[in-house]
């Protein structure tokens, strides 16, 4: 039986020690290649101006920027504490002048319509306190030839993976916090019915043993 589904935090990740914490366990994530940056290629963001959405420290975006060519990056971050260690990681990649991080809140993105080639995100679907008027907006800043991609994970995964999600997750004080995303997270099914009606025939949901994926090009 599914879990009912348990919200979480409307503010995304503050403190310095929580911050910190979760920066050392995307970083080592990124040194086992474990995050996402391969999908968002695989799904034909490879080019042009991006959005990402909920960068958390950056290393998902910085990562792209360094396999993509002449492309620049936004990252909006509902974080002020996780923007500052956002920009430390930008400059240690070196690609502070190719990407801008703007705090704010997905439901209401601060930019022009058609502004972006493409828009991603992993792992912060979850948080979203406006599911449905997110993804318009999404769809809103896309460009026409446009691609998007949302990653996060579900709710409805077996216990077993739940089991090894937590095993893997270090430090350890992270750990209560990953719980909790999973428990915050959608199903397939409840993920097709947030969908807009406006971008139901141009998405595809695929769930994965642990994940849900949503992907999308903007036709018209």
């Amino acid at each position: 039986m599914t879990l009912i589904r348990v919200p979480e935090t409307e503010v995304g990740i503050q403190g310095g020690l929580t911050v910190e914490l979760y920066d050392q366990m995307q970083r080592r994530l990124r040194d086992k290649g474990w995050i996402e940056t391969a999908e968002i290629l695989k799904a034909g963001i490879i080019g042009g101006d991006s959005l990402e959405i909920g960068p958390g420290p950056g290393y998902l975006g910085l990562e792209w920027l360094k396999l993509t060519s002449g492309t620049t990056l936004k990252g909006l971050e509902i974080s002020q504490d996780m923007i500052e260690v956002a920009l430390r990681n930008a400059d240690a990649y070196g690609l502070h002048d190719r990407v801008e991080y703007v705090q704010g809140n997905g439901a209401e993105l601060p930019f022009e319509d058609s502004s972006f080639d493409g828009v991603f995100t992993a792992g912060s679907l979850h948080e979203w306190t406006e599911p449905g008027q997110t993804f318009l907006e999404i769809w809103r800043v896309l460009k026409v030839g446009g691609r998007f991609l949302v990653l996060d994970f579900r709710r409805d995964m077996s216990v077993v993976f739940r089991w090894f999600l937590r095993i893997v997750a270090k430090p350890k004080e992270m750990r209560p916090g990953l719980v909790s995303s999973i428990s915050a997270a959608y199903t397939p099914s409840e993920l097709r019915g947030i969908l807009p009606n406006e971008m139901r025939a141009s998405c595809e949901v695929v769930g994965s043993p642990m994940g849900l994926r949503v992907s999308g090009l903007k036709k018209h």
